[in-house]
């Protein structure tokens, strides 16, 4: 058990009864959703689908690996917050290991640096809000220019593709036919025209196109309207806006697969299905695939950001508030395990819905962009991905795209810049910074919620590139999965509470994923120093 000096006090007077049948227990399903809402918008639509746009099908075993592997890890860490009360960095700074005295040991240390790499990442992702504004209105004369001659090469690697017979994805990736010389020249000569006149004089085709400042102008407001509504609104906002985002957009691209699949140009053959469930490793730069496969491990499902989370909204919502304090009686134990069963009931839903938003955008990103030899990292990522949808919703396909991308997308920055103030908000309290008591706790969650958004804002402005944030911060996120495993660990042997574990099926489960979880975090480690040495 905790002490009482690091478990804060609740309130005997907010105790509830756990509802007991199933209908009950999703009427109060909620953390989980809004977990889902942050991991959809980066980890899903970008991560995701750049893996699959540059491995093909051959990492799907890693990515479904991904998404259910954390939540034995998440359900044990969130256990122990509702039987005590203790939000997460407080929970983690009980955890044997290096520390200074009153300010916190190498468990939260690591965690503000990773967070510095996850605000980095929001600032990628308020960067792909403003891209996605910037197509719908651009700003300037050059944003509109520069939209249409994205738009031109994009669609000219999709008609190479959409103009062969149709066969399997291999075969098909490498019989690209060479593009019509009238189509290559046209486009040679509208990007001619354009460094003319954004460039300089001297443009030569080869040159890099300058970009407008359309969706750095764009992703102003969004931060604004962002830090208002964080500081004004409450938990029900974010559930309810969040939940509403992300189910439209995750239906939108399953009605695209499923789309692609009744094409037989565009179908994946079910050979390459199981050949993606092979446990092998991509052909080609297999280095480079394997780097931005284990980034996007780290992002995708739960990764370490959310894992931390998590609990935080539980809290929020009210499990660990209604459980009450424990008072050693065999009521309390009861209303404990009903309340854990309501946690587990909303981890595993909320993974079901992130694990078809997963498949969903891994597969528009290897059976479409892979075949068609478009790798979106770049500063027009939001417009290269929409052409994924365009093969099956015809000229639907931009304005739908455009508005759940928004919604996913707005949805993570939203979800994600709340999270991170109340996890920092108890990170500075374990390191003795700020107060412990409610009152400063609030004040200071709803300073950081206008605060961030600001901050991603300023970030873009000086990194714009959204691929680029979003996978540092995947890389980041794999390298704490080992400690959050050894977190768990400790919390399921050491410090819960006997009456309240679950059984040996769990225990194995939790310990296979503990063990995928260092598999994980090492690996990338290891990768990413190989590949600094050279």
């Amino acid at each position: 058990m905790a002490n009482a000096s690091s478990t804060p006090p609740r309130d005997a007077h907010a105790i509830q009864q756990p509802p007991s049948t199933v209908v009950g227990i999703m009427s109060h399903l909620g953390p989980g959703l809004i977990i889902a809402a942050s991991i959809v918008g980066s980890g899903e639509l970008i991560a995701t689908t750049l893996t699959g746009a540059k491995a093909g099908l051959s990492l799907l075993w890693l990515i479904l690996l991904g998404c259910v592997v954390k939540v034995f890890a998440q359900i044990e860490i969130g256990r122990f917050t509702i039987s005590t009360g203790t939000p997460t960095l407080s929970a983690m700074n009980l955890v044997p290991g290096p520390r200074l005295a009153r300010r916190g040991n190498w468990l939260v240390w690591y965690w503000f640096f990773m967070w510095f790499c996850s605000i980095g990442q929001l600032g990628g992702i308020v960067g792909g809000v403003g891209q996605v504004l910037s197509l719908v209105q651009p700003l300037t004369a050059q944003g509109a220019d520069y939209q249409r001659l994205g738009m031109m090469e994009a669609k000219l690697k999709l008609d190479r593709v959409q103009n062969q017979p149709a066969d399997s994805m291999s075969s098909l990736a490498n019989s690209i036919a060479e593009p019509s010389t009238q189509t290559e020249a046209e486009l040679e000569q509208a990007k001619q025209r354009y460094l003319e006149k954004y460039g300089n004089s001297q443009a030569v085709p080869s040159q890099t196109v300058p970009r407008p400042l359309d969706d750095r102008l764009w992703a102003i407001p969004v931060a604004l309207i962002t830090s208002f509504m964080l500081v004004y609104g409450g938990y029900g906002l974010i559930q309810s806006a969040a939940t509403a985002m992300v189910a439209l957009f995750t239906l939108l691209t399953m009605i695209t697969v499923l789309g692609m699949q009744l094409t037989p140009q565009w179908a994946i053959p079910v050979n390459d299905w199981i050949h993606g469930l092979s446990f092998r490793l991509p052909q080609g730069d297999r280095n480079q695939s394997i780097a931005m496969a284990l980034a996007t491990v780290g992002i995708i499902g739960v990764g370490a950001a959310e894992l931390i989370q998590y609990p935080y909204w539980c809290i929020e919502k009210g499990y660990a508030r209604f459980t009450g304090p424990n008072d050693g009686t065999e009521t309390w134990l009861r209303r404990a395990r009903g309340w854990l069963t309501v946690m587990k009931f909303d981890v595993w839903v909320s993974m079901i819905i992130y694990t078809t938003a997963t498949l969903g955008f891994f597969a528009l990103g290897a059976g479409i962009l892979y075949r068609s030899g478009i790798v979106p990292i770049s500063s027009n990522l939001i417009q290269t991905l929409s052409v994924m949808y365009e093969p099956f919703l015809g000229s639907w396909a931009p304005p739908l795209y455009l508005m759940g991308a928004f919604m996913v997308l707005y949805s993570t920055f939203f979800v994600a810049n709340a999270s991170h103030a109340r996890t920092f908000t108890d990170g500075l309290s374990v390191m003795n910074v700020i107060g412990s008591d409610a009152s400063s706790q609030s004040r200071w969650i709803r300073f950081l919620s206008g605060l961030f958004p600001i901050l991603c804002l300023l970030i873009y402005w000086v990194l714009p590139e959204p691929a680029w944030l979003v996978l540092l911060s995947g890389s980041a996120q794999a390298v704490m999965l080992p400690m959050l495993g050894f977190a768990a660990l400790y919390f399921r042997y050491k410090m819960s509470i006997p009456q309240l574990r679950s059984g040996a099926w769990f225990d194995l489960g939790l310990w296979g994923s503990v063990v995928l979880l260092f598999a994980i975090g090492f690996s990338n480690l290891i990768f990413e120093v190989a590949r600094f040495f050279g």
